[in-house]
Formats: structure tokens, C-alpha cells, sequence
């Protein structure tokens, strides 16, 4: 039998309009409501999921190219997922919930009191994803930082709000009924913090999660990250207990990502149980081998229309307007202004190693074109294909799990799960029940 794994789902687009652009809009779901994604997180739950990620961004983007975010509704509206959580909670028993929040929009102490709210309402289930976005900076009245700079702020948030978590230490908590003494302040950690970006007084007015001490007694929520850069794989080391990356298809390249990430976790002095690497993937589940073959084909030649629906996702995540171009031109890079993220310009390269001779249509096919897991040249592939995948990332390379990417409506996750599960868990990758103790529970239960 395959060793297990460890599963989640990342709410791709955030708390924001699901189903728009898709037929499923007509389901009439209400997105901004809790319900859909109340119904959507028992599934999750029911198949045995570890926890919910719900991708964030704080801003629509450059004020110049605001309509190319929100046209499509492909950038915003965004609502904040930090008050989505309790609603999932509690429709749930197990299942995790991890919002993605940004040191620029929380200070310490506010995060650190409302992050142990949520951890003790919802039975330590809670985590936080960390992200390091600069981009917002001008809404919160900051000036922006570089990229490691950022990390220097998000270390220094972190690392802020976890001794405000432990303030209370191990003893100050009494708790005696029969004496009427509920805490002895002398025991309370009341720290002064003047540090380069966080000035403030401890210690923390909420209470403790029971234990003090390490982080495995003392129950704090579970840290993710993504980040694959020198600065993020070293911020995960050090204080992680998810790492996130997308995913290859490639065993060897699997096997070396986990391998920095856990040389990173060692640099901290923490080992390999102290951390899962969760590799983020989409997969389109499909019925039979032929369908799988009759997708991949199609997509070979996209239609005109097919390319100009992709520039626009593009021109929303690279705040810059593809969709007037000439697609059989190439694309001249100084179209790209310093706002826009060096990695997402990367991203829209793909495998071409520069903009030269490469007309935009080109990009846009290799965006659009599928590929068979059976051959591991794409996610197209039957609920078995698509697990003998899994379980050779997990066997052979020693992976500790994936992350289902899409919006968080019953139709994705319907559309996703409903041949998948039954197979994974025939064969011993995905549990069957939980063992309690949380998220940090979950994490470790195998």
C-alpha cells in the first residue's frame, strides 16, 4: 500500500466572485455569503482534507490599470478571508483553515490577539499564511520595501507576535476555582518591542493556548508560506510548518525543491517533522483515457478567442493590457513598468528564456496547450492516472502532499474530487478519519 499523504485546498482567487465566467454562475450561489463556502468546506472535510488556504491580495493594483483587474473579475473584488474563517469553522470539526494575511496590514498586537481568537473559537484549527506582497504599501500610508526587506518585516511580525502568544508563560495562568486567583500577573511577560518596523508593549491581553513553551505544546496556529526564492525558502525554515510550491511532474525535481527546503529547515535547527512541503496542482479529472486525449488534442490550436481570454488573466496579473497587441508580433518588454512583479513577467516566458522572436501568440498557446499525466507532460488524465501520479511523487520522492487549486464552489470541488478520493483512498494515500489535536494534529498524525 502507498505511504499517505497529506491533502489541501488553496481557494485560488480569493473570498471573491466564484462562478463568474464559468456556467456554474447560474447555480445562483450568492458569493458573498458564507453558505457556498460553508458547503463546499464539508466536502473538503468529508474527504478527508487537511486544510483550507484562501488565497488574498490587499489592492486592485496600479490605479492605471484598475478596469484590467476587475473586468473580468479576475483580480478583484477581494473580501477578507480572516472574517470568512468562522463561518468555516463552524461547519466543520477537523478540517483547517488558513487565510493568507500580510504583516504590512496587521499590527503585532492586533494580529496576535485576533489569530489567538480564532485559534481557541475554533479548536486550534487555525493557521496563517504569510505572504510578503509590497505592492499595497500605499494604501496603509507605508513606504514600500524590496523584496528582502519585506522578509525582514514579516521576520520580525512573526517573531513579535509569537512571544506576545507565550507572554503569559507556562505559570501565568492559575485557573483555581477554589480560590478565586484566575492568573498571577508577575508571571507575565510585560516586554517593551522597539524594533526597525514594530514599536509596542506586551504583554498580550488574550489568553495563551495551553502550555507554554514549544510551539507543540503550546498549540500556536500552524505557519504557510509559499516562496520559492533564497529569502522565502529561509523564512520557511525558520518558521514554517507548510511550504508551498508548484508542482513538477518531474520526480527528481520534486525530490530537489524538498531537499532546500529541509536544508533550510535545518539551518533553523528544526528537522523534517517540523515541516510539509505541499505542492500546489490543478488537475482536470476526466472520465476515460480518450476524453483525456480528445482535450489535450484540442488544445493544440486555441481559437483567437481562447488566447484573448488568457491575455486577459495575463493583463490582470501583470497589471499591464496584453489584449490590444498584435498576437503574431513579439512583445516588447518595456511595455512592463517597474510595478509589475519580476516573477510574474517570468511566468508569462514559461520555457521561451526571452521575448525575442516569440510572437504573443506563442506565449498564449503555450498557456492554453494541455498535456497527459499519463506521460507527465500535463494534469490531464483519469481519477488512476492522475493517482499514480501521486503516489509516485509520495513513494519516490518522499513527498509529503498536494494542494487542490481552484475556487472553493461545490461544482470545482465536485468536478475535482468525486473519481479522485474513492481511488486515493483505495490505495492508502488519503485518510480516512482524523486523529485530533488541530491542525498541528493533522499535520502530524503521519
Amino acid at each position: 500500500m502507498a505511504r499517505p499523504q497529506h491533502f489541501g485546498w488553496f481557494l485560488s482567487r480569493g473570498f471573491g466572485p466564484h462562478g463568474w465566467g464559468h456556467p456554474y454562475l447560474d447555480w445562483d450561489y450568492r458569493w458573498a455569503g458564507p453558505e457556498l463556502y460553508q458547503q463546499s468546506v464539508r466536502t473538503l472535510e468529508q474527504a478527508g482534507f487537511d486544510l483550507v488556504i484562501i488565497e488574498d491580495a490587499l489592492s486592485l493594483g496600479n490605479a492605471s490599470t484598475l478596469d484590467l483587474r476587475i473586468r473580468s473579475a479576475y483580480g478583484g473584488p477581494k473580501h477578507d478571508p480572516l472574517l470568512l474563517a468562522p463561518y468555516l469553522f463552524d461547519v466543520t470539526q477537523h478540517i483547517g483553515i488558513a487565510p493568507t494575511v500580510n504583516p504590512l496590514a496587521y499590527s503585532p498586537y492586533q494580529a496576535a490577539r485576533q489569530f489567538a481568537t480564532l485559534q481557541h473559537l475554533s479548536d486550534s484549527r487555525f493557521g496563517i499564511n504569510v505572504v510578503t506582497d509590497v505592492g499595497s504599501s500605499r494604501h496603509f500610508g507605508v513606504d514600500p520595501l524590496d523584496h528582502d526587506g519585506a522578509y525582514d518585516r514579516a521576520e520580525e511580525w512573526l517573531g513579535a507576535i509569537k512571544r506576545l502568544w507565550g507572554s503569559w508563560g507556562a505559570e501565568g495562568l492559575v485557573a483555581d476555582a477554589s480560590t478565586g486567583h484566575f492568573a498571577d500577573g508577575s508571571k507575565l511577560d510585560a516586554f517593551s518591542h522597539r524594533g526597525e518596523h514594530f514599536s509596542f508593549d506586551g504583554p498580550l491581553n488574550a489568553l495563551p493556548f495551553g502550555g507554554g513553551g514549544s510551539e507543540a505544546l503550546s498549540g500556536d496556529p500552524i505557519v504557510v508560506s509559499p516562496g520559492g526564492s533564497p529569502r522565502g525558502l529561509g523564512f520557511a525554515g525558520a518558521n514554517s510548518q507548510v511550504q508551498l510550491a508548484l508542482a513538477s511532474l518531474d520526480v527528481d525535481t520534486v525530490r530537489a525543491y524538498r531537499a532546500k527546503v529541509l536544508a533550510a529547515a535545518a539551518a533553523a535547527g528544526r528537522g523534517p517533522a517540523d515541516i510539509d512541503v505541499l505542492f500546489v496542482f490543478k488537475p482536470i479529472v476526466v472520465s476515460s483515457t480518450e476524453e483525456a486525449q480528445r482535450l489535450v488534442d484540442a488544445s493544440e490550436h486555441p481559437s483567437d478567442e481562447t488566447l484573448q481570454a488568457i491575455a486577459l488573466g495575463q493583463s490582470s496579473d501583470l497589471e499591464t493590457d496584453l489584449t490590444g497587441l498584435d498576437l503574431d508580433r513579439p512583445l516588447d518588454p518595456a511595455i512592463f513598468g517597474d510595478h509589475v512583479s519580476r516573477g510574474t513577467i517570468k511566468g508569462l516566458l514559461g520555457r521561451f528564456e526571452s521575448f525575442d522572436d516569440v510572437p504573443l501568440r506563442d506565449l498564449l498557446t503555450a498557456k492554453a496547450k494541455l498535456g497527459r499525466i499519463s506521460s507527465r507532460e500535463g494534469y490531464v488524465g483519469t481519477a488512476d492516472e492522475i493517482a499514480d501520479f501521486i503516489e509516485e511523487i509520495g513513494d519516490d520522492a518522499d513527498n509529503d502532499g498536494f494542494i487542490f487549486s481552484g475556487d472553493l464552489h461545490p461544482v470545482t470541488v465536485h468536478r475535482m474530487l468525486d473519481e479522485l478520493v474513492p481511488v486515493l483512498r483505495r490505495r492508502g494515500i488519503l485518510r480516512r478519519s482524523y486523529g485530533g489535536g488541530g491542525l498541528r494534529g493533522n499535520l502530524r498524525d503521519f
